[in-house]
């Protein structure tokens, strides 16, 4: 297994509270079987902040704006539930940031399982997909970003990193369905 499938912060308070995170669960939710047969390694990551506010960067508004939401992102809330079926195989990681890597253990489960390339969807786009994908370039993984898997909030934003940021730092952009074509990637 050479490839890691990476999908974050599609989780419950996300998807049933911003209506650009659900558009893009169908898609990722059609990918999931196809990319298990495949033998990539399926990583969900979900976003949360501890209850009693220990790990809110201090002076920071939008973190702030999240932890003051409760429910949507308090650790061990529903609302922080990912929103996508599970399989045992698969690895859950919990973050508090918007990289995937920042403060968890994700680069340690990917060195561990021969892992060199990642594909990313999840949302926001220029949040946690960005943030993502430019900590994995900066780790030496090769990078796709699922453009149908991902979304954000305003969708000119969307469009300006899956058009240009993305493939201008080197990262291939494909639609969930052209990824994985007849379980080859």
């Amino acid at each position: 297994m050479t490839t890691a499938l990476i999908v974050g912060d599609l989780q419950r308070g996300i998807t049933g509270n911003y209506p650009f995170a659900k558009q893009v669960l169908p898609p990722v939710e059609a990918l999931l079987p196809r990319a298990r047969a495949a033998g990539a390694l399926v990583v969900f990551v979900h976003f949360a902040l501890r209850g009693n506010g220990a790990d809110l960067p201090a002076g920071n508004p939008l973190f702030k704006t999240f932890h003051e939401a409760g429910d949507t992102f308090h650790e061990g809330s529903a609302g922080t539930e990912i929103a996508l079926p599970v399989a045992d195989d698969d690895v859950v990681v919990l973050k508090r940031r918007a990289s995937a890597f920042a403060g968890t253990d994700l680069d340690l489960v990917l060195r561990a399982r021969g892992v060199d390339t990642v594909v990313i969807a999840g949302v926001a786009t220029s949040a946690m997909v960005a943030a993502t994908a430019y900590d994995a370039a900066d780790r030496g993984y090769h990078v796709t970003v699922l453009r149908d898997g991902c979304a954000d909030g305003d969708p000119a934003i969307h469009d300006f990193f899956v058009d240009a940021v993305f493939p201008s730092r080197g990262f291939e952009v494909v639609t969930c369905a052209d990824w994985l074509v007849d379980g080859e990637y």
